[in-house]
């Protein structure tokens, strides 16, 4: 099922594309992470060009990260005053970012940069994650009980404005989460990544803020930076392709949700050393792929002959005539399907909660 891409000008098999989407939706729910990590490369290998890869999976990430905040929401399993001081962080690290984005396209090194990024940063993250998990998990099996302090404590503590995050049962600086926003912003914008794969580890080793806790709160500060890098990317490099965004959240909206659903079934040991398997795995292939392999993007094997369907031209017409409308098209129509798949969800989960109670 070949289908060619009016804005990103390549052709695509949408059964593949699906199925990558839907499982890196279910990691996302599972974990709490935007799943940005595991799906831009993919869609760069796929052979979608880096800045459009970026910002659609950005897009995406919006949608489906609202519909797995609202759960959480529902469930209230998430601390919105720390979302809140992350986001500030971040609005000023995604225009930190974009600057970066715009200069190294400029120089022909974002493809380079972007692959380097993910090698380093998840192998360094998922290795210190991979280790304490592991640790636990062993003096859990020997029943070894190891006496610690209730939070560990770093200098990013003893900075000023202290608050008390009663939600996390914590009184920590407020530039603590700001400045985590800062540096996930500006990952954020180069990646295309809701940040989540630092955010998590920083919230759990750092923050100390309680497990179950994590993925509610990531995927709420997810919805505002995505927003704002979707936003940045639209108008500063007209990237947004609305045909892809909807290919892409339709998979991973229903991965998501159960991946949610697996994530109440783990505990706080097992959730850290899975997600630091996760974490290993993709910067090894990444690695792999940028410095032994002779890459060959997907798209290269297909054939150049396409021609636009009805869609395509549509898409092209709105384009064209407003950008404007077009961008803000591409951004509520994901959101709204979030929301209504959210909606639905809950409707469902309290229809069977009622009649369990009969």
């Amino acid at each position: 099922m070949e289908f060619f891409l009016p804005i990103a000008e390549v052709k695509i098999n949408i059964l593949m594309v699906l199925v990558a989407s839907f499982f890196v939706g279910f990691l996302s729910g599972l974990f709490g992470i935007g799943g940005g990590f595991l799906m831009t490369p993919l869609l760069i290998f796929f052979g979608i060009p880096p800045v459009y890869a970026v910002a659609n999976e950005a897009n995406n990430i919006l949608g489906s990260s609202i519909s797995g905040s609202l759960t959480h929401w529902f469930r209230k399993t998430l601390d919105y005053k720390i979302g809140l001081f992350i986001v500030l962080g971040g609005f000023l690290g995604i225009i930190i970012g974009i600057l970066i984005f715009e200069q190294l396209s400029q120089l022909g090194k974002i493809n380079t940069v972007i692959s380097l990024l993910y090698v380093y940063l998840l192998l360094i993250i998922g290795s210190a994650m991979f280790t304490q998990g592991a640790t636990e998990i062993n003096n859990s099996k020997r029943q070894v009980m190891i006496k610690r302090k209730l939070h560990l404590h770093f200098w990013i503590h003893g900075l000023p404005f202290r608050t008390r995050f009663h939600k996390s049962q914590l009184y920590a600086s407020a530039l603590s989460p700001i400045i985590l926003g800062l540096f996930t912003g500006v990952i954020s914008a180069i990646m295309g990544v809701g940040g989540a794969f630092i955010m998590v580890p920083v919230m759990i080793y750092i923050l100390g803020m309680p497990t179950k806790l994590v993925p509610g709160t990531s995927l709420f500060v997810t919805v505002f930076i995505t927003a704002a890098v979707v936003i940045a990317h639209a108008v500063k490099f007209q990237s947004i392709d609305i045909t892809l965004v909807l290919i892409l959240i339709t998979g991973s909206i229903f991965g998501i949700h159960l991946g949610h659903k697996a994530s109440t079934k783990l505990n706080t040991s097992e959730y850290k050393t899975l997600l630091a398997i996760l974490l290993l795995t993709v910067g090894i292939l990444m690695g792999v792929q940028t410095f032994v392999m002779d890459f060959t993007s997907i798209e290269s094997i297909l054939d150049n002959q396409v021609q636009i369907n009805k869609l395509g031209e549509i898409v092209l017409s709105l384009f064209n005539k407003s950008n404007f409308l077009y961008v803000c098209a591409s951004i509520l129509s994901v959101i709204i399907i979030g929301i209504l798949f959210s909606a639905l969800r809950e409707y469902v989960h309290n229809l069977r909660a009622g009649k369990t109670k009969n």
